[in-house]
């Protein structure tokens, strides 16, 4: 583990502060301290430089029609662009930035004045129409102490009869989506911590439910894997769903693990190499700002860290 450790530490101060808090057990000022080296240096920083005129890419889930990356194209032109202000500002939450800093205060701000959804020219903070994008627009507003409550009042009113939600409701769909669910959940734990005046915790126990019932990864009907893919772990997941991912949301909402929980952290555990890393894998196609890490098939620090707590939590708890 200390190897681990070290070659966790030598990593970006979005990683760096998180290992310090979550795994070397360093002080409260020194977890602080490295904290706000987020908004001065490294990934974060670079973000942060590529905001401009209220948003990020000039778009808010994709770039405007005009941009161009200022560097030249990286990542997957022909995935999805992971570069505009959803996407970017669901970083800088990953990230941990602090949000009083006062270069990320600026932003959020010109966020809520001026940058608007595709899809109707609202307002980034009221939200757009589907629920996987107004889970990440919650969890975001919570985050950066931004008004959305009247976001939240729509997911609840749009979640399914088994408990979850999906972008395809709209469409006809009845049933959840694991993708849908998971970005919900986030959206809502993060407005409950933050204080929010509406109370989503019987809604958000139902979307947990939704997800333990089929023990993260499998149909309800049948008991198989749902998808292959949501067994490999990514970083950043954007609206995607896998095991990791949930395993993370449960280890965040705290408490005794649910039973059900069981299979998908021995699929955790039976994941981690020799050198006790784990591989980055099954990376989302798209623009993205530049590159994180060393790409799929190589120790990923972030995968490596959400393990590593994951798997100290339960441990901590059951053992």
């Amino acid at each position: 583990m200390a190897d681990v450790e070290t070659w966790l530490l030598s990593g970006d101060p979005s990683v760096r502060w998180q290992v310090m808090r979550d795994l070397t057990g360093a002080s409260s000022d020194l977890v602080t301290a490295e904290r706000a080296r987020v908004a001065e240096s490294g990934q974060g920083r670079r973000l942060l430089d590529l905001y401009a005129d209220g948003a990020w890419a000039g778009g808010a889930c994709f770039p405007g029609k005009d941009w161009r990356p200022p560097d030249g194209p990286v990542g997957d032109p022909d995935g999805q662009p992971w570069t505009a202000t959803l996407p970017t500002l669901r970083l800088l939450r990953e990230f941990g930035v602090d949000p009083a800093d006062s270069r990320v205060r600026a932003a959020v701000d010109g966020v809520r004045e001026g940058c608007h959804w595709e899809y109707d020219g609202s307002a980034f903070f009221d939200g757009e129409v589907e629920p996987c994008i107004n889970g990440g627009a919650v969890s975001i507003g919570a985050y950066f102490g931004q008004d959305v409550e009247p976001i939240v009042r729509r997911l609840l009113g749009e979640q399914l009869s088994d408990g979850g939600w999906n972008c395809e409701a709209e469409n006809g769909s009845t049933r959840s989506s694991f993708h849908t669910t998971i970005c919900v959940l986030e959206g809502l734990l993060d407005y409950e911590r933050a204080g929010g005046d509406v109370d989503v915790t019987d809604a958000r126990r139902r979307g947990e439910e939704y997800l333990l019932h089929r023990k993260l990864f499998r149909r309800a009907s049948t008991g198989e894997v749902a998808d292959e893919d949501w067994l490999q772990f990514s970083f950043p997941p954007q609206w995607h769903y896998d095991v990791l991912r949930g395993l993370d949301y449960f280890r965040a909402v705290g408490g005794t693990p649910d039973p059900r929980l069981d299979e998908a952290i021995e699929h955790v555990r039976a994941k981690q190499q020799v050198d006790g890393s784990w591989l980055q894998e099954n990376t989302h196609p798209g623009l993205i700002h530049f590159e994180l890490e060393d790409g799929d098939g190589r120790p990923s620090r972030w995968n490596t860290l959400r393990a590593l707590r994951v798997l100290r939590w339960y441990d901590g708890t059951t053992g």
